[in-house]
């Protein structure tokens, strides 16, 4: 009887993880796109307290963003966000999330 009672706690616990990992995949983060503005906001604030960006890159990546949250509050102001203008957000997200990389490591600094 034992063994029976541990084969099916394995099967469930397998169930369990596949759909969990399914669901997790479904909507990855990147999905998310205010997730993505406040953690470029934080990149940007990092890279200010570390010397990584002087106070004119930041300013400018900040511009960035900004137009960026523009841009979806238009997107928004019908009350839906299209699969086409989430594309375009993140399109626009991946680009500023590289000027952000860029400019950390440019090898200029703040001092």
């Amino acid at each position: 009887m034992k063994p029976a009672f541990v084969t099916l706690s394995a099967v469930l616990l397998v169930g369990v993880t596949l759909t969990q990992s399914a669901c997790a995949s479904h909507r990855p983060y990147r999905a998310n796109i205010n997730a993505r503005q406040y953690e470029q906001h934080e990149r940007i604030n990092e890279g200010v307290r570390s010397g990584q960006l002087s106070r004119e890159e930041a300013q400018t990546l900040r511009g960035e963003q900004r137009a960026i949250n523009r841009e979806e509050r238009y997107y928004r102001a019908d009350g839906v966000l299209t699969p086409a203008e989430r594309r375009e957000l993140q399109r626009e997200l991946d680009e500023a999330s590289q000027n952000i990389h860029e400019e950390k490591h440019d090898r200029e600094v703040r001092w």
